[in-house]
């Protein structure tokens, strides 16, 4: 990566003002803006699709157990024999030469597996559909990673014109101390208290600068670009639950981590089943078409011989060393380990539910709180400064007010932020964090559709579905099949559009 590069996506610099050095689109990015640039170029969320294509395959690897295979084979020979002089016979030549050739193609057909592959082919199933929910719960991630950055800038913007207005204040403050003390109307002791206080807020602009330039470089590593003029973050009220039992409820049923650890016990108990079903007979046909003989060179077709063969085979296994039942007892415990780390899970996701929803509640308390807290603060120090001049309140009054003020400000602005990132971790603990309810107008990424695509391709033949149905019934026990749990439907209206920015490709596949 380019210095340039890493300059415009990091904003790395801790000192500079609000706009130097850095690349910020010029239009007013929305919180829309920021969530499609991410759902559609997120190297994090691009990865795991990849990812999630990849483990598709395993499904079409699995299934390949029912499909024939064939297979081409040719081989050429080449003999020199030497007799020595000493036992050669009379005018009997010293060496002689022989070539020959030999070809052959194999067709080998399964018949019946004894569930083996039925058994694959469910874990491979389970495998995908597994990989689908932790795709849901890294998009969700990354949309609940956009949101906090995106509040976070706005928060620290909001705290840094807090702190230049206190400089601003201050200044003039130190300023009118100066210009009283020169007339006699204050003692050094009054004006030093200004300085101090006017010191004290640069050092807080400063620090304000660096978070700022920090939450910028968060939100360029999330989205793509440095932030521009946000404007003020939507709503989030159309996807909030009524009550927490409601919460809890979709959370059971719609928690990507659950249903992620659900699958991933069906997978486990198909491949018991499949380690069970080495014990079972294998039934294959296999026929053989194999020309061999010679010579090669000079070719001679009509000297070789054609065979053709047909054979049915039955592989029985009897006694394998105690190796299948072990592994019968090593599928089985991990089973068991999955299927105890569902109810793990389970708890999981409700303490996590849990303490987003008491967040938010206690978020939303102060933000009533920091707002009458700001507007009282606001009232007493105007009044304050009215009272400093005509003399009945002190310069230290002044600027404990002036204090308090800017701290109710700050406190304001950090509850707001605090309240609307508690509404999305209580969206993302119960899977509604996702791009369908947050940017329904975009195009979505389809999951499903490479899977759709690989379920009948190269490879694939007519026989094997009437095979596969064979081997799932006929295994003992039957192998049964995985199903996808149905999922919540998409909650509308979305967040709204954005007019402002340019049009942006479709997500990568």
């Amino acid at each position: 990566m380019s210095k340039s590069l890493r300059h415009r996506l990091l904003a790395a610099s801790l000192t500079v003002s609000l706009s130097a050095g850095l690349v910020a689109p010029a239009f007013g990015e929305t919180l829309t803006d920021a969530l499609v640039a991410a759902y559609d170029g997120n190297p994090t969320l691009l990865a795991q699709r990849a990812t999630q294509r990849a483990i598709d395959e395993n499904y079409v690897q699995a299934r390949t157990g029912w499909r024939p295979t064939l297979t081409f084979q040719a081989s050429a020979t080449y003999e020199e024999f030497r007799t020595p002089r000493a036992i050669r016979q009379f005018n009997a030549p010293t060496k002689s030469r022989d070539n020959g050739g030999q070809a052959q193609l194999v067709f080998t057909q399964p018949i019946w597996t004894g569930g083996r592959t039925a058994a694959a082919v469910t874990a491979a199933n389970a495998d995908v559909l597994q990989g689908r929910e932790n795709l849901r719960r890294l998009e969700s991630q990354v949309m609940a990673a956009v949101i906090t950055a995106y509040v976070d800038v706005r928060r620290d913007q909001q705290n840094l014109v807090i702190q230049q207005e206190n400089v601003k204040v201050l200044q003039s403050q130190l300023d009118e101390s100066r210009a009283r003390f020169d007339v006699g109307e204050i003692t050094r002791t009054d004006v030093a208290l200004s300085q101090a206080r006017y010191a004290n807020s640069q050092a807080q602009l400063q620090s304000a600068q660096a978070q700022l330039e920090i939450s910028r470089a968060n939100y360029a590593a999330l989205v793509g670009h440095n932030p521009g003029t946000l404007e003020k973050e939507p709503s989030l009220a159309y996807l909030m639950p009524a009550d927490v039992d409601e919460a809890f409820n979709v959370a059971e049923q719609n928690s990507p981590l659950l249903r992620a650890q659900q699958y991933a016990e069906q997978a486990s108990r198909a491949r018991v089943a499949g380690a069970r079903a080495e014990r079972m007979p294998n039934i294959s046909f296999q026929a053989v078409g194999r020309a061999n003989g010679g010579p090669v060179d000079p070719l001679d077709a009509g000297v070789f011989r054609n065979e053709a063969t047909a054979a049915a085979t039955i592989t029985v296994p009897l006694f394998t060393g105690g190796l299948t039942s072990s592994r019968i007892r090593q599928s089985i415990e991990r089973n068991n380990a999955d299927r105890i780390t569902v109810e793990a899970q389970r708890r999981a996701v409700l303490q996590s539910l849990t303490q987003s929803w008491n967040q938010l509640l206690a978020a939303r308390a102060n933000v009533v709180s920091t707002d009458e807290q700001a507007r009282a603060a606001q009232i007493a120090a105007e009044g304050m400064r009215q009272e400093e001049q005509v003399g009945l309140r002190s310069t230290l009054d002044v600027l404990n007010t002036e204090q308090e003020l800017r701290a109710a400000q700050l406190s304001q602005t950090s509850s707001r932020h605090d309240e609307y990132v508690a509404s999305a971790s209580v969206l993302a603990a119960m899977g509604r964090l996702e791009a369908r309810n947050l940017i329904p107008s975009r195009a979505q990424y389809d999951a499903k559709a490479n899977f759709r695509r690989l379920r009948i391709t190269w490879g694939w033949v007519p026989w094997e579905e009437p095979i596969g149905i064979v081997d799932r019934v006929v295994a003992y026990p039957p192998v049964r099949q995985t199903h996808e749990a149905p999922q919540e439907r998409p909650i509308g209206p979305g967040l709204p559009p954005s007019s402002a920015a340019p049009p942006v490709p479709p997500p990568a596949k």
